[in-house]
């Protein structure tokens, strides 16, 4: 084996610790919404074994154990959730740890060509879909020859696929097993990559690894007594970020594993900011989760109506897309108690670091790294710079890391190098380590501008622009230039229309920080920003917009 720490002492089996925080926590509510939908601790765990008993019927579960396979191989059975934001998307997750089947997080806008390039790619053997996205899993389905197993959650839609089963008739069918399948730390948590900046890839946790790097429990050595012992039950998260994507997974896997509760809003199928500031108040919700400007920025408009000041609200937790400070300062001044929390983290890494923002301090680019984990590498890989080292390097993580990509050892090796010995993870985000301990982050290489021979990193460039009262949201990417080589280019779209659009020069006055070569060339106006429905912008589609308006 190459990897480190694949076995480590003290390593609990997640659903071992759902299990016994649901125990304790009984009748106390585990999820909240739609509307005044709730399940109780109790309720949900046995839902959950029902699930997972249901699931080891069909057949599915460990075949090969994690010591007789190369660290990028899986041994497991692999159940793909192609689901909105609800309460049977979490059951079925905490199911498969109990089953010993990984979950994988699918993105449920695919098309069918695309479902099925990436459910073969990540060897899914069984499906859990929602039946508002049925009809593409039912186009795939002839294609998906390893596919044993379809389950369809009807909520309010009738039932769309004729040989799948129905998740509520295997809950009633299902009595939780006497004798369940014993779950170890070793078994999988796959998370598949957005693909924002490439194709999608399925990252390979043990799950008791990702209990401490994505789910933020920190606690060392794993063990089940200690989460009982601190237990938060004030706890009450609205993760607006899909669960089909990690950071909505993380948050509300925090949040099970600290006995709190979840909150899910009357429209969980998209994003609906009126929605979700009426379920944060409705619900008494503690902690709201976004992702970056596509998220705050139309929860500021109903804020700025005066319609909802939630005033439960303790923490806004963002991560995935940067806020800017503009941004961060009108959340404050309309909820001056909040602590605005940017973390900074990758489906590679897990969490590295955070800066916090409070009302009359609010701050965004650079943050406190993780102690004795998060650090900046060398550009050639091979070396740390030290605190107050101006070089721009790699962002770079160590300790417990995933085991790799599934089924690719090369891009496992790329990523995950060994250096004097540590084992880091380096997925690719330039950063600058600070004298005061802090690190400066500058963005991901695969969305990194070379201009004349200049690199330009598009996030400080969009944090610049978002600056302008005008801009409602931007995206910045490099189009074929003559005489630059690649101009940078704005792609914006505008608070409101009437008013003029904004030109080079105009931005500019909002950019007199950056150095002048990194100033858009360029500035195109649509009338919406692409973003994946975790906030994430589709540089893919602006290159193409940039491209076509030269």
């Amino acid at each position: 084996m190459t990897t480190d720490k694949m076995h480590q002492s003290g390593d609990v089996a997640i659903i071992d610790i759902i299990r016994a925080v649901a125990h304790t926590r009984g009748n106390a509510a585990c999820v909240v919404g739609p509307s005044d939908a709730a399940l109780t601790w109790s309720q949900f765990i046995d839902r959950v074994e029902r699930a997972s008993a249901a699931l080891t019927a069909l057949g599915l579960g460990c075949y090969r154990e994690r010591d007789l396979l190369s660290a990028h191989e899986s041994g497991q059975d692999h159940l793909a959730l192609l689901m909105h934001n609800s309460a049977e998307c979490l059951e079925l997750m905490c199911a498969a740890f109990a089953s010993r089947v990984s979950p994988i997080n699918v993105n449920h806008r695919y098309t069918a060509d695309e479902l099925v390039d990436i459910l073969n790619y990540a060897q899914a053997t069984a499906i859990a879909v929602h039946s508002e996205y049925a009809d593409v899993v039912k186009d795939a389905l002839p294609r998906l020859p390893n596919v044993t197993v379809v389950i369809e959650i009807t909520g309010k839609t009738a039932p769309r696929l004729r040989s799948a089963h129905r998740y509520e008739d295997l809950i009633a069918q299902h009595r939780p097993s006497g004798t369940p399948p014993s779950a170890t730390g070793d078994d999988l948590y796959l998370v598949l990559t957005g693909g924002t900046t490439g194709r999608p890839r399925a990252v390979m946790w043990r799950n008791a690894d990702a209990v401490i790097e994505c789910f933020d429990a920190a606690r060392e050595p794993q063990d089940v007594e200690a989460f009982l012992t601190s237990l938060r039950p004030e706890l009450t998260t609205l993760p607006c970020a899909p669960l089909m994507h990690g950071a909505g997974q993380w948050m509300a896997m925090r949040t099970l594993l600290a006995g709190g509760t979840i909150v899910i809003p009357d429209h969980a199928e998209h994003f609906d900011p009126r929605d979700v500031l009426s379920s944060v108040e409705r619900h008494e919700a503690t902690v709201l989760g976004i992702v970056g400007e596509s998220f705050a920025r139309p929860l500021l408009e109903i804020l700025d109506a005066g319609e909802h000041e939630p005033q439960c609200l303790n923490v806004i937790l963002t991560g995935g897309s940067p806020l800017t400070n503009a941004t961060k300062s009108r959340l404050l001044d309309h909820l001056p108690t909040v602590l605005i929390v940017d973390g900074f983290g990758s489906s590679e890494t897990g969490g590295q670091m955070s800066i916090v923002s409070s009302h009359g301090s609010a701050s965004s680019g650079t943050f406190r790294p993780r102690p004795n984990r998060t650090v900046v590498l060398n550009e050639t890989l091979d070396g740390l710079l030290d605190p107050g080292d101006s070089t721009v390097g790699w962002l770079g993580t160590t300790g417990r890391l995933p085991l790799g990509y599934l089924n690719d050892e090369p891009k496992t090796s790329e990523i995950f190098r060994f250096i004097n010995g540590v084992r880091y993870s380096a997925p690719g985000d330039h950063a600058r380590n600070l004298a005061d301990g802090l690190i400066e982050a500058l963005g991901r290489e695969a969305v990194c501008i070379n201009t004349g021979g200049e690199k330009v990193f598009a996030e400080e460039v969009e944090d610049a622009v978002l600056r302008h009262r005008s801009v409602r949201d931007c995206i910045v990417v490099g189009r074929p230039s003559d005489v630059w080589g690649s101009e940078v280019t704005a792609v914006i779209s505008m608070n409101s229309s009437g008013i003029p659009i904004p030109t080079v020069d105009d931005l500019a006055a909002s950019m007199r920080h950056l150095a002048r070569y990194k100033h858009p060339k360029a500035v195109i106006v649509v009338d919406d920003i692409r973003r994946s429905p975790a906030g994430k912008a589709d540089y893919g589609w602006a290159r193409h917009v940039a491209s076509s308006h030269a």
